[in-house]
């Protein structure tokens, strides 16, 4: 049975590591345990192999580097040199085997065809592809290619694999012009047969350009300024040799700016237009020659309050410039707004639902595994676009968040805040973000500032709201964010970062309202445990839920759990299991479990229940053998805030579950509350969960 997939190329630099990385994500939404192979790397003495270190890493894959691959280039080399190519297919063979025993599937990555050896590469691909028994999918680039060319050289690539008998499932051509993936298509379609698929994929500036670190490596330069902003993404780059009023015209977005190291005039008006509202942001500086500013330039630069990376290196200018030019931009373990984007291309150019039905060896996993809900959770905010707004649009943890959310292109994102302020803030975190793609309001100067005052005092002009009070309220982001929601110009939204629970929900319950037939308004957490998600309720809103309430957060919890998709077993927590246990909260317990049974027959409801007979089939099968939920609940509902509060966050901590929420239920448009030690991550998970809550609605 097929275990596995073989991602071959024809050449270097065929951007086969977005491939690995969007076919990465895939898989581990469709099955448990992915595994990842890369028979053989390149040799970079005391630096681990870039692809492995990367998936490794970002897909938190459970094996150890030295399991993923077999061979370094050299070592190939000298196998074969002293007749030994027998040995190289037989270890390979061997370390495959072994991950197989382990993982559902395994995702095998050929080699990079860089360095010596690679003319043999092809054949030594095909070869241990075939001895592996597992289909192919071919990748080859479009750049500085015809589509004669291009079709060519897959046709051939193609026809070598189908004839030592490897199955080719797809081909792929990467770096595609915009305009032209449909011509490349059409251009592979002519020779293949219809059930390969064939997929074409657009070349992105944003991954083809290296990073400021990159280029240090690469010409051995020293870093002056701006250490903590190697990370920045280089766009276009160009000489500062002409006066400085014509070069600055001359800047685009993240302009590298490569100058003789004595032109300090060019230094200091290229750092001086980074922080004009006027000019665009450039990433960084080379002073080439080896020449260092004088001193006095040096302390005027060190004072500034906003700076971008400035390095030295040896060399003339032209031969510098040449260099940038030649060097080819990677995917590191820790670029991740690349590998977002990334995934984020792939999953918009190749059809997942299409290639995951080729790959028909799945073992079935029971229940839903953290990386498949979290895998669904983005596949679902993709399918219908959302509108989220962010008020507190000056925070680190909200401005990273962005930058990951806007880079997938999975929602729209409007921050609140004075925009100077926020594009300050940006640049001085080095954050890489397409500021065409964001939308910044401050609510005192938004076109809608008014009508929403308007609005809200109609609103609220029962309470003894008046204009001037209902001005007040407006030019408060949360009740500006919420009244976007409220007038159908965000779908969602999300704070808490820097605000209370109470500010961030109040406007919320002001105007937003509940849901028909729903009086309170709860929140769930996902708890995504090492084997299976878990919901958890209600841990953030209720101190001390009355029976009816308790019933009432259990049905709309369990409805939560069903809307992203996993089946509701509710169990009602308390101190007792049974009818063992008496007392006022126990029997309050007892009752909420009446209400859910007698108001919604059809779920699957325990209590009252302790939690290791919820969740430990043995526990739960020895005190409540003939319960359907005993040892198997899904849905855990706590019987006050102060027991789920603090469990929830004793089993994220003490286990290092992730912890998604909480997500708040039972109003008529969604708002959700961030914890003021959420991380970037918290706020990213939020917002895609707010943005599948949007379109329910």
């Amino acid at each position: 049975m097929n275990k596995g997939i073989y991602i071959a190329t024809l050449e270097s630099n065929s951007g086969k590591s977005l491939i690995t990385l969007g076919l990465m994500r895939t898989l581990l939404g469709k099955t448990a345990k992915v595994g990842y192979f890369r028979p053989v790397i390149d040799d970079k003495k005391g630096e681990k192999d870039n692809h492995i270190d990367t998936v490794l890493s970002y897909f938190d894959v459970d094996m150890s580097y030295d399991d993923a691959y077999a061979f370094t280039r050299n070592q190939v080399i000298q196998k074969r040199n002293t007749g030994k190519s027998g040995e190289i297919i037989d270890t390979i063979i061997q370390k495959y085997k072994q991950l197989e025993e382990q993982f559902d599937f395994i995702l095998v990555e050929g080699s990079d065809f860089s360095g010596e050896g690679s003319v043999f590469e092809f054949d030594v691909n095909v070869l241990i592809a075939k001895n592996l028994g597992i289909p192919a999918i071919l990748v080859a680039s479009g750049v500085h290619k015809t589509k004669e060319d291009l079709a060519g050289s897959l046709q051939l690539a193609y026809n070598t694999f189908i004839n030592k008998d490897v199955n080719v499932i797809a081909v792929i051509a990467n770096k595609i012009n915009a305009e032209n993936l449909e011509v490349a298509k059409k251009e592979l379609r002519n020779f293949l047969p219809e059930d390969v698929d064939v997929f074409a994929i657009p070349r992105l500036e944003s991954l083809a350009n290296p990073t400021i670190k990159e280029i240090v490596l690469e010409l051995d330069g020293k870093v002056l300024f701006g250490e903590e902003f190697l990370d920045n993404q280089t766009g276009s780059f160009g000489v500062g040799a002409m006066q400085l009023r014509n070069y600055i015209t001359k800047l685009r977005h993240n302009s590298l700016v490569i100058t003789p190291g004595d032109r300090a005039d060019i230094i200091l008006g290229a750092l001086q237009a980074n922080i004009s509202s006027n000019y665009p942001r450039i990433s960084g500086i080379i002073l080439t020659g080896g020449l260092i500013p004088e001193e006095p330039i040096l302390k005027l630069i060190d004072g500034l309050s906003q700076v971008v990376p400035i390095i030295s290196v040896e060399g003339g200018t032209f031969g510098v410039t040449n260099k940038v030019g030649n060097i080819k931009s990677n995917i590191y373990a820790d670029s991740i707004p690349k590998i977002e984007t990334s995934i984020s291309t792939f999953e918009s150019h190749v059809s997942i639902d299409t290639l995951a039905e080729r790959l028909t060896s799945f073992k079935k996993t029971k229940g839903v595994t953290p990386r498949m809900f979290q895998y669904g959770l983005i596949t679902r905010a993709r399918q219908a676009k959302k509108h989220i707004v962010l008020p507190e649009g000056t925070d680190d943890r909200i401005l990273h968040a962005t930058a990951r959310l806007l880079a997938i292109d999975i929602v729209d994102i409007t921050l609140l805040g004075e925009k100077d302020k926020i594009l300050d803030k940006i640049n001085n975190l080095g954050i890489v973000l397409d500021v065409e793609k964001l939308h910044i309001v401050n609510p005192t100067e938004s076109e809608h500032f008014n009508d929403y005052v308007t609005t809200f005092y109609e609103l609220r002009k029962h309470k003894n709201v008046n204009m001037d009070i209902a001005r007040d309220w407006m030019s408060d982001v949360s009740y500006f964010g919420t009244m976007m929601i409220y007038k159908g110009h965000a779908d969602g939204m999300v704070s808490g970062a820097v605000h209370t629970t109470q500010h961030t929900i109040r406007p919320a319950l002001q105007f937003i309202k509940t849901k028909p037939g729903v009086s309170v308004v709860s929140s769930i957490f996902f708890m995504c445990l090492e084997d299976r998600v878990s919901i958890f309720g209600d841990c953030a809103i209720n101190p001390n839920p009355t029976a009816e309430e308790l019933a009432e957060i259990a049905i709309s919890s369990a409805e939560s759990s069903s809307a992203f998709g996993i089946e509701p077993k509710i169990a009602m927590l308390s101190y007792s299991s049974g009818t063992s246990g008496k007392g006022a909260d126990v029997d309050r317990v007892r009752q909420a479990t009446e209400i859910v049974k007698s108001q919604r027959p059809d779920l699957k409801v325990e209590g009252p229940i302790q939690y290791d007979a919820a969740v430990d089939i043995t526990v739960g099968k020895s005190k409540l053998p003939d319960s359907e939920v005993a040892g198997q609940a899904s849905v855990l509902i706590f019987p006050d805030l102060n027991t789920g509060n603090n469990t929830y966050k004793a089993v994220q901590r003490e286990t290092g579950a992730l912890a998604i929420g909480p997500m708040l239920q039972g109003l008529n448009k969604p708002v959700n509350d961030l914890s003021r030690g959420c991380t970037v991550d918290d706020v990213f998970n939020t917002v895609i969960i707010t943005a599948i809550q949007a379109q329910g609605i």
